[in-house]
């Protein structure tokens, strides 16, 4: 071969080379220009999603069967017409995967900035380590685009995730530089019902995400939450703007379509008593269809054909379409769990609350439908004897004012059972040593009899040091701490624990430090409720409350009991606020009762041992030694002490 032959060869092989190179370069260009697959969120997460191990009970490929009630909402966010998608979701229904799936979308097939919104900055690290970061880890199309966290600059950190085309910015409500700063495309808002009513002094979280997106034709924005309280609930105001849908499920045995709900499941259990407390047994349970009154099973319920329903089809046609969703019709949540749940919180405000937001899907209501004076008064009852039946334990509360001390006398017995025993007023300020004398005659030093001669002395007295004698009653309840009497300070708040361990606090006379005393702090607001959710009981036994027929117990104490009222003050840090009733300014027996639980609660105690040998003591025919129904002083036994041929218990 010659060289100029040669030559020719090698020159077009470089040609080829620069070809396939420059095509190379083109394709890539043309592949950047290429519009993205036409693909719903579902088919999407079908094609791509992978549930990590991290956040899923069935880790493995994304199925949209297990819950075919989010496949409208996924496919709402594909939906020209729709610009906002409203998701009102109890628990273990999966809502959190819809936010997901329509992150994941965005990312890989329709780029745009997206500001994730969350109650709190920690709620979106927390969010964004178990559930973004594995996403992205275990859906290779996503892996693709976000960069990897451990290389540097890489532009993937906790809060903020970068991609070709956007970024995926996660933040608390309460942010409001980065609610309010760059435009954003996408917004989407998880727990809505937990946000911060204001960002900072700028106003509501939602609005200043939302008028980030004002220059997006193309805008899209998802609200996700699990409802809260009725007519506080912003979930709520947000859903009726949408088309109000419904899951509904179709009747085996007439063919209607109807939601199931809590009004419609019937159930048979059994009580069980372990160790003194209740645990519950379910039996059975069914559904009850509302149209046609048949019976059918969960299996039968979960398993038959369901769609959404809209109540409000025309708000389809201003772009907002909204979903409310139950724990029923969950393939994680059984039946007989809820039920059991729902058992478990009777008699508890705040527990049954929370049954009825994350379970039934039901916004919680605070009926106010606790007994009026009247009603109370009615059921006030004759006691045989200075302590009815059933007393096991006495407690006392003191409320301080600067000219008396008022004080009530609680008995307490199994299950949360209580008997008012007295209600008294000592008059005198409470620097005045005159005024303990007659408070030990009264409540600290008392004992109180059975009709079998059996008594009882109190096991803790609580009494409330504020006001202008703080130093003066921490210095009497020091004097008397081997009676089990310590002062006690209220701390307003939903977030106070009822009681807590004491804390030592100086005692400060004539500004100088005399020694210290043992206080608690009591969570006033959670006793309240405590007393207000045991006066709505109306049967005797767990958790009643017993009234003696008599004039400390009159129209006066019920009107102080009731005198004040939960209601929602939205100005508030914590909107949920205790208010005095109007034309009910004395609350004191309302104090005195909170502070003798607190102590009750705050008391070591065996129940069972203290039933046990009560018993014993009045079957005997001599008189009994002073015992201690919980347990033995660690000192050495004393001799037994004697009161007129009685007996009494002194309970530590």
């Amino acid at each position: 071969m010659t060289d100029k032959e040669t030559r020719r060869l090698i020159e077009e092989k470089e040609a080829r080379e620069r070809v396939k190179r420059l095509n190379v370069v083109i394709g890539k260009v043309l592949a950047g220009m290429k519009p993205p697959d036409d693909l719903t969120v579902t088919e999407w997460a079908e094609q791509n999603r992978r549930l990590s191990a991290e956040s899923a009970a069935e880790p493995g490929p994304w199925r949209t069967e297990r819950t075919p009630y989010l496949r409208e909402p996924m496919n709402a966010w594909t939906d020209p017409k729709i610009r906002h998608i409203v998701m009102v979701a109890a628990s273990q229904v999966g809502k959190s995967e819809f936010l997901n799936n329509c992150i994941g979308y965005v990312i890989d097939q329709d780029p745009g900035s997206i500001l994730f919104v969350h109650p709190t900055t920690i709620d979106a690290k927390e969010y964004s380590k178990l559930r973004i970061a594995p996403m992205i880890r275990d859906c290779p199309t996503l892996r693709k685009k976000v960069s990897d966290p451990k290389s540097r600059d890489s532009g993937n950190t906790i809060l903020q995730k970068t991609y070709p085309g956007g970024i995926l910015t996660m933040c608390g409500s309460t942010e409001a530089h980065a609610l309010a700063s760059k435009p954003i495309r996408y917004v989407l808002g998880d727990e809505r019902d937990r946000w911060a009513l204001s960002a900072g002094n700028e106003g509501d979280p939602w609005d200043l995400a939302m008028a980030r997106q004002t220059t997006f034709y193309n805008a899209k924005s998802g609200e996700v939450s699990t409802p809260t309280v009725k007519n506080a609930s912003a979930i709520e105001a947000a859903y009726a703007t949408g088309t109000m849908e419904r899951w509904k499920s179709r009747c085996p045995h007439c063919g209607e379509y109807h939601e199931i709900q809590w009004a419609d499941i019937r159930f048979e259990h059994d009580e069980i008593i372990v160790a003194g407390k209740k645990t519950y047994k379910v039996r059975s349970v069914c559904y009850a269809c509302p149209g046609c009154g048949c019976i059918s099973t969960e299996a039968e319920m979960k398993r038959a054909p369901a769609r959404w329903e809209a109540d409000n089809p025309a708000a389809y046609e201003q772009g907002t379409r909204s979903f409310w969703l139950n724990a029923f019709v969950s393939q994680w949540a059984s039946w007989e769990s809820i039920i059991l749940k729902y058992l478990n919180a009777i008699g508890s405000t705040r527990k049954m609350q929370v049954v009825y937001n994350t379970c039934f899907g039901e916004l919680w209501e605070d009926r106010g439908d606790l007994e009026d004076e009247d009603s109370l008064m009615a059921r006030r009852e004759e006691y045989p004897a200075e302590l009815p039946e059933g007393v096991l334990v006495l407690t006392a509360g003191v409320d301080t004012q600067d000219d008396r001390m008022e004080y009530e006398i609680v008995g307490h017995g199994h299950f949360g059972e209580t008997w008012g025993i007295e209600k008294g007023i000592i008059m005198g300020r409470p620097d005045d040593d005159a005024v303990w004398a007659q408070l030990d005659e009264l409540v600290f030093d008392r004992v109180l009899r059975f009709e079998n001669g059996v008594g009882l002395k109190m096991s803790m007295s609580f009494v409330d040091e504020g006001g202008h004698f703080t130093q003066e009653v921490r210095m009497q309840c020091r004097a008397r701490l081997g009676k089990k009497v310590f002062c006690i300070k209220g701390m307003p708040g939903s977030d106070k624990p009822y009681t807590a361990p004491p804390k030592k606090q100086k005692i400060i006379i004539k500004q100088t430090a005399v020694g210290t005393c043992w206080q608690y702090q009591i969570g006033v607001d959670s006793g309240k409720e405590v007393i207000m959710d045991n006066l709505r009981v109306q049967t005797p036994g767990a958790k009643y409350c017993h009234f003696p027929k008599r004039d400390d117990y009159g129209s006066g104490y019920f009107t102080g009991l009731l005198s004040e009222v939960k209601v929602y003050d939205p100005n508030k840090k914590q909107p949920w606020q205790w208010k005095k009733i109007p034309g009910h300014e004395r609350n004191e027996a309302l104090d005195c009762r909170n502070y003798a639980l607190a102590a009750f609660k705050a008391l070591p105690k065996n129940l069972d041992e203290i039933d046990r040998r009560l018993k014993e003591a009045g079957g005997e025919r001599a008189p009994a030694p002073v015992a201690t129904p919980v347990m033995p002083p660690p000192a050495a036994k004393q001799r037994p002490k004697r009161r007129s041929g009685k007996k009494y218990y002194d309970d530590w």
